[in-house]
Order: C-alpha cells, then sequence, then structure tokens
C-alpha cells in the first residue's frame, strides 16, 4: 500500500513507516511561537530544566501585537527577547513580519516537520513539509526535546480542474471549499491539494490554500513538491533545500473531493463562521465600514498588486477605512520597490508596520459597536477583531478592494 504526502514525512521522521491513526513519537526539525503563545511556552519549557535542542530552528515571533500597544504587552515581549537571548534562539522582533510568513521565507523546507504555537502554522505545508499548530506545553516540550508526538492523520485529496474565472483566486477556492464541508469537515485529517489548477499556482496561492487547512479542522494543508517550489527556494537563497515530495500513486485517502475552478465565483465568508459562505453577488446591499488587507493568509506581494491594480487612480469610498499591511518586512520593501504603497496612499489607504495588524483584535485596527470589515484574514469568529459587537467577512483581495472603493461588498 503506498503513502499519503503526511504518511511520508512523518515516516522520515520516525523509526518506521506509520499507519493512520497510529500514535507516533517524531523527530521536530523547526519549532515556533509567537508573542500571544510564547511567554507561556517559555515558562513550560523553564520547569523542564533543559537547553534548546536546536536554538538556531527555534524561532520566536513577534508580530500579533506589533508594536506593542499596552504595557502588559510590552512585558510579555520583554520575556521573549530575553529568552532569545539567554537560549541562542532566533528572534523575529517588530516590523519583520507575521511568523508563517516568515516561516516559508527563511526557515522551512520542502520535507520537514514544524510545529508552531499558532493554529495557522500549517502555512508551511505548501512547501511540502508537515507544518501544524500545537498547544504553548507541546511546544515548550519540542524545544528541549526535539521530539513530538502525533496521532497519524488520515488524509483527504482535494482534486481541483479547470481554470478559475477572471479574478478568482485560491482564497476563493478554500472559502468554497469550507463552505462545501464544514468548519469541521476534516478535523485531524490532513487536506492534500492537486490536480491540474493547483499545479498552475503561484507559491503565494498556494500559502493561501495551506494557511485556511486549519479552518476546515484539518491538522495540515500538503502540497507536492515541484518547479514552483524550487523556484520559491531558490528566490529566497535556499534552492539547496529543495526536495522531491510526493504521495504515492497508490496511497490510501479517507476521501477524494473534486472541485471544478471554472464554477467557483468571488466567495465571501460571513459572521460568524469561516463556513457560512455565499457568493459576492448575493452580498451588494452590506454595507462596509472598515476594509483589510493583508495577514498570513492573503498579504504578500501578489495579493498587494492585485489590490493596487483595483486601487490605482480610485478613492477609497468616503465612510471607509482601508488598512494594509504588508505579511513581511521583505513583503513591504518590494511593494515600495514597486510603486505599489503610493498607488495605495493616493487611494486613501492607509499603513501598518508589517505584521499581523487587526487580525487579532489587538491594536490597528479594533471595530466599534455594528461595525462592518470585510478582511483578507482567515478567521471571522465573533469578537475576532476586538470587539463582539462587530461583524467581519472574509474574502479574497480583489473583492476587498472593489469594496473599498463601493463602500459595499461588491465583485
Amino acid at each position: 500500500m503506498g503513502l499519503t504526502l503526511a504518511q511520508k514525512i512523518i515516516s522520515a521522521h520516525t523509526d518506521h513507516i506509520v499507519s493512520f491513526n497510529e500514535l507516533v513519537i517524531a523527530n521536530v526539525d523547526v519549532c515556533a511561537t509567537q508573542d500571544g503563545t510564547g511567554p507561556l511556552a517559555i515558562k513550560e519549557f523553564k520547569k523542564l530544566n533543559k537547553k534548546l535542542k536546536n536554538p538556531k530552528r527555534t524561532i520566536l515571533f513577534i508580530d500579533h501585537a506589533s508594536p506593542s500597544p499596552r504595557k502588559e504587552l510590552s512585558n510579555a515581549h520583554n520575556i521573549i527577547r530575553e529568552f532569545a537571548k539567554e537560549e541562542g534562539a532566533v528572534l523575529s522582533d517588530i516590523g519583520q513580519g507575521v511568523c508563517h510568513q516568515r516561516l516559508v521565507e527563511e526557515f522551512v523546507n520542502p520535507g520537514e516537520i514544524l510545529v508552531g504555537a499558532d493554529s495557522h502554522t500549517c502555512t508551511s505545508g505548501a512547501l511540502g513539509a508537515f507544518a501544524t499548530g500545537m498547544g504553548s506545553t507541546d511546544i515548550a516540550v519540542s524545544m528541549a526535546y526535539g521530539k513530538t508526538w502525533f496521532k497519524v492523520p488520515q488524509s483527504y485529496k482535494i482534486e481541483v480542474f479547470n481554470d478559475f474565472r477572471e479574478n478568482v483566486t485560491s482564497k476563493d477556492l478554500m472559502l468554497y471549499l469550507i463552505g462545501l464541508i464544514g468548519a469541521d469537515g476534516a478535523t485531524y485529517k490532513a487536506l492534500e491539494f492537486c490536480g491540474e489548477t493547483i499545479e498552475k499556482m503561484s507559491m503565494s496561492q498556494r500559502f493561501t490554500l495551506a494557511n485556511m487547512a486549519v479552518e476546515a479542522g484539518a491538522k495540515a494543508g500538503l502540497f507536492e513538491t515541484d518547479e514552483k517550489t524550487k523556484e520559491f527556494l531558490k528566490s529566497r537563497g535556499r534552492a539547496d533545500k529543495f526536495k522531491e515530495i510526493k504521495a504515492d500513486k497508490d496511497a490510501q485517502y479517507e476521501k477524494i473531493i473534486k472541485i471544478d475552478a471554472s464554477s467557483i465565483p468571488q466567495m465571501v465568508a460571513c459572521p460568524h463562521s469561516v463556513d457560512n459562505v455565499k457568493p459576492a453577488q448575493e452580498l451588494k446591499n452590506v454595507k462596509v465600514d472598515q476594509v483589510f488587507i493583508g495577514t498570513c493568509t492573503n498579504g504578500r506581494i501578489e495579493d498587494l498588486r492585485i489590490a493596487a491594480n483595483v486601487l490605482k487612480g480610485k478613492k477609497v469610498a468616503p465612510h471607509v477605512r482601508l488598512i494594509i499591511v504588508p505579511a513581511s518586512k521583505d513583503t513591504y520593501i518590494q511593494a515600495a520597490k514597486e510603486g505599489l504603497i503610493e498607488i495605495f496612499l493616493e487611494a486613501g489607504a492607509n499603513f501598518l508596520p508589517a505584521g499581523c495588524g487587526p487580525c487579532v483584535g489587538v491594536h490597528g485596527g479594533i471595530l466599534g459597536d455594528g461595525e462592518v470589515c470585510l478582511a483578507t484574514q482567515n478567521r471571522n469568529f465573533q469578537g475576532r477583531m476586538g470587539n463582539t459587537q462587530g461583524f467581519i467577512y472574509l474574502s479574497g483581495p480583489y473583492t476587498a478592494s472593489k469594496s473599498a472603493i463601493a463602500g459595499y461588498i461588491s465583485e
């Protein structure tokens, strides 16, 4: 019997070929925390009386409240900075970018296992790595011992064919898929994306799919490696880290889901669940107060180019606050070089430092009572953007940009 991507990668980190639902202890290549989860992981790590197993591949990110909006978070940041200095861990400080974008830019390679104290750690699965989020205590143990435990997940094969319609992207595909199977439709499964549509996708679009795998409950979102993977690694100075990772042709899947990309319209997830999806054209009466373009889901240079192309020469609706946050410093620099920032500012947008921005509701765009935000982020739970009386809709960058101009959800 052949092996899925998840089985292959996990098997390579144990001493045997793993079976579905088996509990295994696996070696870990990269450990990551962020400023919301890092202080607890550090506290638990110190109880173990150990040194970091692999300090150069233990990455501590300060990105969720970056820069800090209040003293309590500033103190938490200093705990992380001091720990990094003491243990020789890698620190990614304010303005460097969102942990998930930074991980794919600099730290994770095909065939590796990444565990992170953040649910969207699965983003790195687009590089052919088994990447998954875990609790702070589990991450502390991984930091100390260089190992962790898994129940080997069964896999869903997501096969996508045909070309997208104009101005439809992988974000629309992912919202469509989550609407199809539900927010808990793939709980503790690995989603393995394949098919001609996936093969044509840029790495940026693949990162979006992998990032949101957890929004369907998945343990990981995985992709085979190919020339696109190789080109991306080369562009980041890691060409030597490329490795071919492919599922066996006779791999066993719990479920196979086939999707015709040409049938998918621009999609929007409505409050307060990611699987509450509708075509954008059905929501034209929804007035927006704030539009947010950025995050680890859609804050890459390709997303900013889409937004700039829509906004060039136009103005944001008078009642709309448009907030743009690049996913990383490198993305910010590239946007400046290409003149995108000038386009955004002339259109009436506001820029924040590279990082998570308003996504988790800590700073930089908290909603007022009854306000509506259309965001390119991955999650729209009630209270997500700092106010339980706010309403969050999710879309891709094209829909978000058009809506910022119209003042209503628009395609």
